[in-house]
């Protein structure tokens, strides 16, 4: 059971860690038990986004997480899908329709794709070295190692390639100057002189503080809020575990990144999970989103009462005290995952509650 949609049940699943809004069945990002990582982004291009409901990219995040142990079974999972289900439905919790088709960062310990999509169509670009980053505008242009077997064809059709001059995605599908992609003023071309700037040095801490970064658009301010963060660092050595810090609540700038290591028998994480209504959640009934129930966990709680506090002029001491004790403590996470990162040493009784115990030090914090 999908936000909207069933789908048929795959024979074995994955273990997987979700960032997801709390409101429906998939997240904007995720990993899974062999390390294979994704994270996607609204696009909109020439094809219109209609308003059926099918399976949102967020939906498409989980499910190849599910079922796929590599970056391209992943790919491989959401565009089988993707064909056989489409993509579409109101991606917001609200009456007010709020639709996009998806983008998708697929990363493994070995390899990493960056997947594109405008309706069914889709192109597939293996990252071969450097930085890539996604935002929302369709990025890939020339270079596609993998893509939809009809997708230059349907081009063709509606007039936008004309079959002669090499062809780029993002130009013919959507209205982007890809000449001009990573010097134009936006949240993809910031992302990229961040990510070039650190190239070759970038390491978990200076990947945080890319994300919190305001100036450059990538933390959003205003009509949106950045809800959740994540970071993973993705050893090419199988001996050593993958390391994947999470945020769960939203603004990076006053939130800590918590470690978190697949290793047996975690339980539930309580604390960061919203409560479900079952077949009585108002995103179930139709007509759907009458009213909301109150979706906040109880690390989401506290730490939006501290944000007031934080807020205001009044209590600046109080704000300095909270956000250095944060620092320390997420300083502290980054050095004993690098330490076990260099000593190979993993004690899985201490990891199984990592991500839980860091969560109650950030609850006293705030």
């Amino acid at each position: 059971q999908c936000t909207y949609l069933e789908v048929e049940q795959a024979e074995r699943t994955h273990a997987v860690g979700l960032s997801r809004p709390a409101w429906l069945w998939g997240a904007e990002m995720g990993a899974n038990e062999h390390g294979v990582c994704i994270g996607n982004e609204a696009v909109w291009g020439r094809e219109e986004v209609g308003d059926d409901e099918a399976l949102l990219g967020m939906d498409l995040v989980r499910l190849g997480l599910e079922r796929a142990d590599t970056a391209e079974k992943a790919l491989t999972v959401i565009v089988d899908l993707l064909e056989k289900y489409g993509q579409g439905g109101n991606c917001m919790e609200s009456h007010m329709a709020f639709t996009y088709y998806n983008s998708f960062l697929i990363a493994d310990r070995k390899e990493a794709w960056v997947l594109e999509t405008s309706g069914k169509y889709w192109a597939a670009e293996k990252v071969e070295g450097g930085v890539r980053n996604i935002s929302n505008q369709l990025s890939i242009t020339t270079k596609i190692d993998r893509e939809h077997p009809e997708l230059k064809e349907y081009a063709k059709s509606k007039g936008w390639w004309d079959g002669k001059k090499e062809f780029d995605f993002a130009a013919t599908y959507s209205y982007v100057d890809t000449a001009r992609m990573t010097t134009s003023r936006g949240r993809y071309c910031e992302g990229y002189k961040l990510l070039n700037k650190h190239k070759g040095s970038i390491t978990s801490e200076i990947m945080m503080e890319i994300l919190r970064d305001k100036e450059s658009g990538i933390n959003m301010e205003g009509g949106f809020m950045t809800t959740g963060s994540m970071v993973s660092v993705l050893p090419q050595n199988p001996d050593l575990p993958c390391i994947h810090f999470f945020t769960g609540t939203p603004d990076p700038a006053r939130s800590v990144f918590k470690p978190f290591i697949f290793v047996p028998n975690i339980t539930q994480l309580l604390k960061t999970s919203s409560p479900t209504f079952g077949q009585d959640d108002p995103v179930k009934k139709q007509p759907r989103f009458q009213s909301k129930p109150d979706r906040r966990h109880e690390l989401y709680k506290k730490h939006e009462s501290a944000a007031v506090v934080m807020g205001t002029i009044e209590e600046k001491g109080k704000k300095k005290n909270m956000l250095k004790e944060i620092q320390q403590l997420e300083k502290q996470k980054i050095s004993e995952m690098e330490s076990i990162l260099q000593n190979g040493r993993l004690d899985i009784n201490q990891v199984v509650n990592l991500f839980s115990q860091c969560v109650d030090e950030e609850l006293k914090i705030y």
